[in-house]
């Protein structure tokens, strides 16, 4: 693995949306996040600090419609990100999962950095929306995420009561495991497939 910064930004226009967001893998936590929808910005936080990811997300949107269209094109434009940085994931680590407690709620996350994207969601929510952001978009964000960054991505919701805490051990969880995931394995000399390619 060379050492070239595995870091990538991503713009995303279209008619409904205008997202910029900038990734590097190899970061300290660092976040700045704005999307104009307080709790999805809360949840990347989680993401970028529990992955040591350096993150940065500006958003603007049509939320006079809803929040569905800037949820789904931030996660377009993260898993694109993601993607980019990772380049032909030389020398990762590629499989990880975590498990994350949020009081009485608790969540996994399962990832294969595979270059097929596959997205599965297990798990039910109390209540319609969280912190005003409608919980269908949760497992849509996955999903987008799975989708652009080309992985397999499990989630599960094993129990709770509170959405807020089912919601942020998820987010919490995606990002350890992607963490890990994502790291450099110094033993690994070349892609992490016995094809040779992902």
């Amino acid at each position: 693995m060379s050492g070239k910064a595995r870091a990538a930004e991503i713009h995303r226009v279209t008619r409904e949306t205008d997202v910029l967001a900038r990734l590097n893998l190899d970061g300290s936590g660092h976040a700045e996040i704005d999307t104009g929808i307080g709790f999805f910005d809360h949840m990347l936080h989680h993401v970028a600090h529990h992955g040591l990811f350096d993150l940065t997300v500006k958003a603007s949107g049509d939320l006079h419609i809803d929040a569905h269209h800037t949820v789904e094109d931030v996660a377009i434009a993260l898993g694109q990100a993601l993607d980019c940085a990772l380049g032909d994931r030389a020398g990762i680590v590629r499989m990880a999962d975590a498990w994350v407690t949020m009081d009485e709620a608790l969540a996994q996350v399962i990832v294969d950095l595979s270059g097929r994207p596959y997205a599965v969601f297990s798990g039910e929510f109390a209540g319609p929306s969280v912190g005003g952001l409608s919980v269908s978009l949760i497992p849509h964000v996955l999903e987008s995420l799975a989708a652009h960054g080309r992985m397999n991505l499990h989630t599960r919701i094993l129990y709770g009561r509170d959405d807020h805490h089912k919601a942020e051990a998820i987010f919490k969880a995606l990002g350890r495991a992607l963490d890990i995931a994502t790291a450099i394995d110094p033993r690994r000399l070349g892609v992490p497939s016995t094809k040779g390619v992902l």
